[in-house]
């Protein structure tokens, strides 16, 4: 689950961090409120779950109450990579005197929180990232010791090199560290990390990703998610019990367990096609859920395909093949009638003959190999 900039740095604020003077406008007026009320110069930024904003014009420099309202005007409704923009941060601008980035992600290969610490911070990161790697300086925390005080010290004087500034970075880490734990985060990130002229730290942005699979922990942080923010065809999978993120291909995937999704994913572009989503069913062959599935895929105007990549084993190939003749009737007897889209099916393991002769029965023919099944998708899909 994403959160927003203001709600990533309130967490942060809640745990020690400085944190610019700052509120949510949702109009120029209110944005215009808010800077009288900071009497200070203000940067108004866009809320929206997506990188990039300050290069797509979503940030902006207001040094009067008037500034403001002109910036977040201007702001306001704009499409930043394809997200409307519905609300704005206006927050106290500080003098910069030096940007640095500091980031945790949970890294797979290593099963451990990564530290990525870097004294050339702000809008270019990425590119640091990619032209010049060196200057990210990396750390895989122990998750059982968490971030040793010396580890901490180490990582801040990759940054600084004055030990005044040092110090306070090392315990920004510390604290960033403790936060990313405690909400069950994938990503927290500071960028940047501003020193002022008189040597002070403040976290001027932030951004938080948090595990979905935990937030039944976290009833605070469940509340902060904003759904006109998401993908409205997420939003739908989510409420059907479906693991969905949608793509920009041409091939609508529907498997059983989530390593496969990923395997057929794989393979559709291996043999030259494009999946158009990664959609888990799970081990069920309720038709609620795979009429759910098919609605979600057959709303996206890219896809020219249905792959169907079924492997049974608690769960019986036989229970999906009724499964998703359910779905087919049901649709068909829906408004827009039957399923005009060419559909594929791969079905093999437990029970697969009898769910064999089951799609039989309605003309659908199933193949036992993942490779055929993908290359009649890509086939029909070009046709």
């Amino acid at each position: 689950m994403n959160i927003h900039e203001f709600q990533a740095k309130d967490i942060f604020a809640k745990c020690g961090m400085a944190v610019p003077p700052e509120k949510v406008a949702i109009t120029p007026d209110e944005a215009r409120t808010i800077a009288e009320e900071l009497g200070t110069a203000v940067v108004v930024k866009a809320q929206v779950h997506v990188g990039g904003r300050g290069k797509a014009g979503g940030v902006k420099l207001a040094k009067t109450p008037q500034e403001a309202y002109e910036k977040a005007e201007q702001i306001l409704g704009m499409d930043i990579k394809g997200l409307t923009v519905k609300q704005v941060l206006v927050a106290q601008a500080v003098d910069i005197a030096h940007e640095a980035y500091v980031g945790i992600i949970m890294d797979r290969q290593t099963k451990r929180a990564v530290f990525m610490v870097s004294a050339a911070g702000g809008i270019d990161i990425e590119e640091v990232a990619r032209d010049t790697p060196e200057k990210i300086h990396k750390l895989a925390v122990d998750p059982f010791l968490g971030l040793l005080p010396n580890q901490a010290r180490m990582l801040a004087f990759k940054l600084y090199v004055d030990p005044k500034i040092a110090g306070q970075a090392a315990k920004i880490l510390t604290q960033l560290y403790n936060t990313f734990i405690e909400s069950d985060a994938s990503l927290a990130e500071i960028n940047p990390l501003v020193t002022t002229s008189d040597g002070q730290l403040w976290a001027v942005d932030g951004k938080m990703n948090i595990d979905d699979n935990a937030l039944f922990k976290h009833k605070d942080i469940e509340a902060m998610r904003d759904l006109e923010a998401e993908e409205p065809t997420e939003v739908e999978a989510r409420e059907a019990d479906l693991s969905f993120v949608k793509l920009d291909g041409e091939i609508g995937c529907v498997v059983n367990g989530a390593g496969l999704a990923m395997a057929t994913m794989d393979m559709v572009n291996y043999y030259g096609g494009s999946p158009a989503n990664f959609l888990d069913i799970g081990g069920s062959s309720n038709p609620d859920k795979v009429v759910a599935a098919m609605n979600i895929i057959t709303s996206d105007p890219k896809v020219k395909a249905i792959l169907f990549n079924i492997f049974g084993g608690i769960t019986r190939c036989d229970d999906v093949a009724n499964g998703i003749v359910t779905a087919l009737r049901r649709i068909a007897e829906g408004p827009g009638g039957p399923l005009k889209l060419p559909i594929v099916i791969r079905l093999t393991g437990t029970n697969e003959e009898e769910g064999r002769r089951i799609l039989q029965e309605v003309d659908l023919v199933a193949t036992d190999t993942m490779a055929d099944a993908v290359q009649q998708a890509i086939k029909l899909g070009n046709n």
